[in-house]
C-alpha cells in the first residue's frame, strides 16, 4: 500500500509538504512517483519518521542529517548481513565452518 505526500504529513504531524520535498531534494527520501506525484511506501514512512525525530529531539540540521541517515543505512545494512550469516551458520550442514569459523575468532584480537 502506498500513501501521497499529503497523507504522510498528516501521519507525521508538524511536518509540512515543503518539509518532505525538501527530504526527497536532499535524497534522505526516495519515494516512488515524481514531484506531484509521490507515493510513500511504508519504509518511506518508518524513515521519514525517523528524519522528524533526528530534526527535533537532537536537533540534527541539514549539515549532519545526510551523514547521520548514511550511517544508520551502513548500520542496518551489517545488521541485515549478520542474520543472513546467522541463518547460514544455523544450518546442520555448516558444523565444520561453525567450528572453523569458532577458532579463526579466538585468534582474532581486537
Amino acid at each position: 500500500m502506498t500513501i501521497t505526500i499529503e497523507t504522510l504529513c498528516l501521519r507525521l504531524g508538524g511536518v509540512t509538504v515543503a518539509d518532505i520535498e525538501h527530504w526527497i531534494d536532499s535524497a534522505w527520501l526516495r519515494p516512488e512517483g515524481a514531484p506531484g506525484d509521490y507515493r510513500f511506501h511504508d519504509i518511506d514512512v518508518a524513515r521519514a519518521r525517523l528524519i522528524a525525530e533526528l530534526r527535533a529531539d537532537p536537533g540534527i540540521g541539514d549539515d549532519g542529517m545526510g551523514v547521520v541517515l548514511s550511517l544508520l543505512d551502513q548500520l542496518y545494512d551489517a545488521r541485515r548481513q549478520m542474520i543472513r550469516l546467522r541463518t547460514v551458520l544455523d544450518q546442520p550442514q555448516a558444523a565444520d565452518l561453525r567450528i572453523r569459523l569458532a577458532g579463526l575468532l579466538e585468534q582474532c584480537v581486537i
